[in-house]
Parts: C-alpha cells; structure tokens; sequence
C-alpha cells in the first residue's frame, strides 16, 4: 500500500515536526515526509528534515506581495513534491481562505491547547491565568477560521501547583508528539470521516495512553 506523501510547514525548531519524522523513520507508518517547507531561513526544522534525508525548501513571506501570492508559491511547491496532506508544525502564517479549502480535509495542525479553550498565542500563560485544572494540546483539521477545525485527537495533562508556563508548556509538548503522528496515522488510513463539523474514526480501537479520539476506544 503507497505511503500518504505529506509536506510539513513550519517556521522555527520543529519539535513537532521531529516527532513526525521519527512516526515516519518506521517501515509500517503509513505516511512520508515527503517536502517542509519553512518561511523562515534560518529555522532548526530544516536541519532536523535535512538529517532525515527529507527534502527542504525555504520560501520567505517576505519576498511576496500579499499572503495570497506567498500562499500560492507554497500550494504550488507541495503539489510539485506530490504531496497528498499537509501538516502545520509551529507554521506561524495565516493562510488564506483559498489556500485552506483547496486542502480540506487533508491539512491537520495541533495547537497547545485543548480546543476550543485557548485559541491563539500565549495558551499556557492564558490557562495559568485563568486557573484550570487541566490542559493539553489538540489536532484538528485546518479551516479558515483560526484554531477553529474540527478535532481529530486531544491530549490533557494537570496542571501543577507552582507550575509556570514553560512548565506546563513543556508537559504539554511530550502529549504534542504523541498524538499529532497519530492523527497522521488515522488520516493516512483513510479512518477520518467528517460528520456535521465532527470528525469520526472508524475503528477506533487503539490509541496512545492519554490521547482522546472520537468515538473513544
């Protein structure tokens, strides 16, 4: 069976996309990094796809007149790699509505949060503030609006007396890398169903201790 081609945008160290790579390294997994792509020269994320063996290309917002015209360079570089899926590892770019739509149901993202709570920046110190007792990290689908898709896979973890954000971000990130490779995996086996703005997994009967799908295994 062929390997879901998948390109991973970034914008900085690519923790997440490191996990990917890692899901990616197993014979079995039934995706491939096949391009990431970063708006930023310098990130350490194409130095970690380099050292895999996964090819990179940068492609600087900058240069371009308009997130329209930067989003169809990048829409034409991932479909030149023939890539099938798209993944947001810390891509710090809104994307366009047009961009959006000619991936849906094919571009995921995880944000450090348990969605809908916490849209945007700044989540762990917004959830220190506002007092929780847990929080986590979710992937959704991407869709226009921001943080705003439906969820695919989400992870909680306590939050700690005494814990700063970087405390909590950091427990946070360790359930980042679990469930973003497997939503990946969901997706490449084609076990995702949209539903009325739900995602379904059809045979959800195995998941990574901590991680939350729908309907729970």
């Amino acid at each position: 069976m062929a390997r879901l081609k998948t390109a991973v945008l970034i914008s900085g160290r690519g923790s997440n996309l490191q996990a990917l790579l890692d899901a990616c390294a197993e014979p079995a997994f039934p995706a491939e990094i096949a391009l990431v792509v970063s708006n930023v020269a310098g990130a350490y994320g194409l130095t970690r796809a380099e050292r895999a063996g996964v090819p990179t290309l940068v492609i600087d917002h900058k240069g371009f007149d308009g997130r329209a015209a930067f989003d169809q360079a990048v829409d034409q570089a991932i479909r030149a790699a023939g890539c099938e899926a798209v993944c947001l590892a810390g891509f710090m770019r809104l994307l366009t509505p047009d961009f959006v739509a000619g991936w849906h149901g094919r571009m995921l993202n995880v944000h450090p949060s348990l969605l809908p709570a916490f849209k945007g920046l700044h989540t762990h110190e917004r959830a220190l503030e506002a007092g929780v007792r847990l929080h986590g990290c979710s992937v959704h689908f991407v869709t226009a609006d921001l943080d705003a898709g439906p969820i695919v896979a989400q992870a909680a973890v306590p939050v700690l007396r005494g814990d700063t954000p970087d405390d909590l971000g950091a427990r946070v990130l360790v359930q980042e890398h679990r469930i973003y490779p497997l939503a990946l995996r969901l997706l490449a086996e084609g076990r995702l169903r949209l539903s009325g703005g739900v995602v379904e997994i059809d045979d959800a009967t195995r998941a990574p201790e901590s991680a939350l799908v729908n309907p729970a295994p």
